[in-house]
C-alpha cells in the first residue's frame, strides 16, 4: 500500500489574526444573541438575570453566556433555573455554554453547555 505524504503551506499553521471588521461582527453577533436570549426568558428568568451581571463572549469559537451573581441568594436561584434558561439558549444557539459566576471569586464557576441538556432532564 502506498504511503501518502502531505505537504503543508508555512502559512497553514498560523492562526490568523482577526481584523477589526471581524471583532466588530463577533460583538453585533454576540450583542443580537444577548437580546434574543433575553426577550426568550420569560418574567421570572429576566428579573433573575437582572439582579446579576450577565453578558455573552466567545471564546475558541464557543459562544459562553456568563452570569455573574452578586450574593448566594442570587447565585442559588440563578442555579435553580440554569436548565430552563439553557433551553433558551439552545433554541438559539446549538452549541454554547453557560458560566454562573458566584459571588466568592475563590469559588469555581459552574458551567453548563446546552448540547448537555438531556444530561439534566430531571432538573427542568
Amino acid at each position: 500500500m502506498a504511503r501518502k505524504e502531505f505537504q503543508f503551506r508555512a502559512d497553514d499553521g498560523h492562526h490568523i489574526q482577526p481584523t477589526s471588521a471581524d471583532i466588530f461582527l463577533r460583538q453585533q453577533l454576540e450583542n443580537s444573541i444577548s437580546k434574543y436570549f433575553y426577550e426568550g426568558c420569560d418574567r421570572i428568568l429576566q428579573t433573575l438575570l437582572c439582579k446579576c451581571r450577565w453578558y455573552t463572549t466567545t471564546h475558541a469559537s464557543i459562544l459562553t453566556v456568563v452570569i455573574e451573581c452578586p450574593d448566594q441568594m442570587t447565585n442559588w436561584q440563578i442555579l435553580q433555573q440554569i436548565v430552563p434558561m439553557a433551553n433558551v439558549l439552545h433554541g438559539i444557539v446549538s452549541s454554547a455554554k453557560i458560566r454562573v459566576c458566584p459571588p466568592d471569586t475563590q469559588t469555581v464557576p459552574f458551567e453548563m453547555r446546552v448540547d448537555e441538556l438531556p444530561v439534566y432532564r430531571d432538573w427542568a
